[in-house]
């Protein structure tokens, strides 16, 4: 039987409305990308600076007061930029987003749907009854803040039931989430950003892991522990400096360090974290304590002007390295994960 016959033969008889010829399925067309203004964000989503957010599960993991929320309020504000029909759809169960820190990324709150939960289970019914009634054309983000501060039910129950037993069920009741919606994300096109917390692993060479279960790790795209570190000018603290670690991805080289600056009075730093990455590709040179300065990359020679550092982090300063040279491909080859054949023809037989 011919190979056209057996597939005809297949796609008839299947009970899949969305089974579809692999070259011909939509689930394996080029991922939609929403690039966030900062441009080493997008390269933590993608591993390139104009990549970004693509469908599926993100998790934003770290211990308190690292601007998790605010790393998920920043890529939610590009989708709803980039689609102006698009809508928010933003599970809270920490209440510490009020209205003002919306509108502080750009965020119209009549386009955010807020939803308090109290529990996983609650969680779970609820968002899976919202991906079951959705379409692929419908346009919606998820934001979840906070899985990491969810009780299970049980443990609610045992709480008014005044019991103190422990409590072996939430872990398996997030798995469960988890598994169940992925698919719903992957076949509706949605992103789903999720803040959770860390602990620090007992041990003689602790590190931090994220809470939950390994549900968690199986369904996500891209798995972010945030670190942060105090900057100062001088005594004073003016700001912090995070780091987004990249402990799973299915786009950028696990274990990269992507560092982003915030500061009281100016926000996040659109082009913070590029300097690091220039420097190491001989890009940009410092010439002497706290000045840097572009360099030509033909001749090697540096560039006047010379410019204080928080200069560096002016759209005037980047646009001619990007403009005249390849630093975008150094930063993609550098951080984006590499593919190639499985298997090499040429030391078979």
């Amino acid at each position: 039987m011919a190979k056209s016959s057996i597939m005809d033969k297949l796609k008839k008889n299947t009970k899949t409305p969305s089974s579809a010829v692999l070259s011909e399925s939509i689930f394996f067309q080029e991922k939609d990308k929403i690039s966030t203004p900062v441009p080493m964000v997008n390269v933590a989503l993608s591993g390139t600076v104009d990549g970004g957010l693509t469908p599926g599960l993100t998790l934003l993991a770290g211990p308190s007061k690292h601007f998790k929320t605010s790393f998920a309020l920043l890529m939610g504000a590009a989708y709803l930029d980039k689609y102006p029909e698009s809508v928010m759809l933003f599970y809270d169960s920490e209440f510490g987003s009020p209205q003002s820190y919306f509108e502080g990324f750009g965020i119209d709150p009549s386009r955010v749907l807020h939803t308090p939960i109290t529990d996983v289970e609650k969680l779970k019914f609820d968002l899976i009854g919202q991906l079951e009634a959705l379409d692929r054309k419908d346009k919606v983000v998820i934001v979840i803040d906070s899985i990491g501060n969810l009780a299970s039910k049980k443990e609610l129950e045992d709480a008014v039931n005044e019991k103190s037993v422990a409590d072996m069920s939430r872990a398996k009741a997030i798995k469960g989430l988890f598994r169940m919606c992925t698919p719903y994300l992957a076949m509706k096109d949605i992103p789903m950003l999720v803040v959770n917390h860390t602990y620090m692993e007992q041990g003689l060479f602790a590190k931090q892991v994220v809470s939950g279960g390994t549900g968690i790790y199986y369904s996500s795209n891209s798995i972010f522990i945030i670190g942060r570190r105090q900057n100062k000018t001088g005594t004073e603290v003016t700001g912090y400096d995070f780091t987004i670690n990249v402990e799973k991805s299915r786009f950028v080289k696990e274990k990269s360090k992507i560092p982003i600056s915030v500061s009281w009075d100016g926000g996040i730093e659109t082009y913070s974290g590029l300097l690091e990455i220039a420097l190491l590709g001989g890009y940009a040179i410092k010439p002497s304590n706290g000045w840097y300065c572009r360099v030509n990359r033909e001749t090697g020679e540096m560039m006047q002007p010379k410019v204080r550092t928080k200069d560096t982090l002016k759209k005037e300063f980047w646009d001619p390295i990007f403009e005249e040279t390849d630093f975008a491909d150094f930063i993609q080859k550098t951080y984006q994960q590499g593919h190639r054949s499985m298997i090499d023809m040429d030391q078979i037989g």
